[in-house]
This record gives C-alpha cells, sequence and structure tokens, in this order.
C-alpha cells in the first residue's frame, strides 16, 4: 500500500521559514521519465490550492504566483523524499498543506494541474503575525 508520510509542520511567526517532508514509499514507477510529487494546501473556509510541483525525473518545478521566490521544492531521491522550504512566511500562508504524488505523470505534463492519485494526511502550518 501507497504511503505518503508528512512532517515539519508547527507555528511560526511572519518572516520565520519552515520545511516539509514528504516521505513516499511503495510506489511504483513505470519509467525513469514518469513521477511527479506536489505540495498543496487548503485554509479554512477555502479550497484547496497547488503550492508547487516537482518532476521527479528532472527536478523541474512549477510554483503557484503567490509562493514564487519564498518556496522551494526539491526531492532526495535516495530517501524517497521531497521538501518544501517555505521562507519568508506570512501570515496568509496559514493553512493545513498536504503532499501528493503521481506515478504516472510524464515529466512534461507534471505541475500544478496535474491529476494526483495519491495524497497524504496533511501537517498543519500557522503563521502568526
Amino acid at each position: 500500500q501507497v504511503q505518503l508520510v508528512e512532517s515539519g509542520g508547527g507555528s511560526v511567526q511572519a518572516g520565520g521559514s519552515l520545511r516539509l517532508s514528504c516521505v513516499a514509499s511503495r510506489i511504483t514507477y513505470t519509467s525513469r521519465y514518469v513521477g511527479c510529487m506536489g505540495w498543496f494546501r487548503q485554509a479554512p473556509g477555502q479550497e484547496r490550492e497547488g503550492v508547487a510541483t516537482i518532476a521527479l525525473y528532472n527536478d523541474n518545478a512549477d510554483y503557484a504566483d503567490s509562493v514564487v521566490g519564498r518556496f522551494t521544492i526539491s526531492q532526495d531521491n535516495a530517501k524517497n523524499t521531497v521538501y518544501l522550504q517555505m521562507n519568508n512566511l506570512k501570515p496568509e500562508d496559514t493553512a493545513m498543506y498536504f503532499c501528493a504524488a503521481d506515478p504516472s505523470t510524464i515529466w512534461q505534463a507534471c505541475s500544478l494541474k496535474t491529476s494526483f492519485l495519491y495524497w497524504a494526511q496533511g501537517t498543519q502550518v500557522t503563521v502568526s503575525s
């Protein structure tokens, strides 16, 4: 059974930093050119929105406009882990953050528009002013 396990959420003051981690296990990839992982977030009363995605083949990344220059998505293949480094956090970044994975998306199609097959439980990020 596929597992996505997140860690790293918490509370921080505005301007601070957090790093989220997502460890993926038991995901089968049919080719070295496929595999897309991403981070999404949902604040209370709001729709879920995409934050960042990364193509596992070549680290090609896509970011929401609201986080460009502040957030960085990366991966460690050896650890089957994807990270979201969040700097200069703002109160509007407060949300539940979800890691997602799709094993069949080819790297060129990996983006915030990707339909993800697997989802993690979520980790809370709270930014106070």
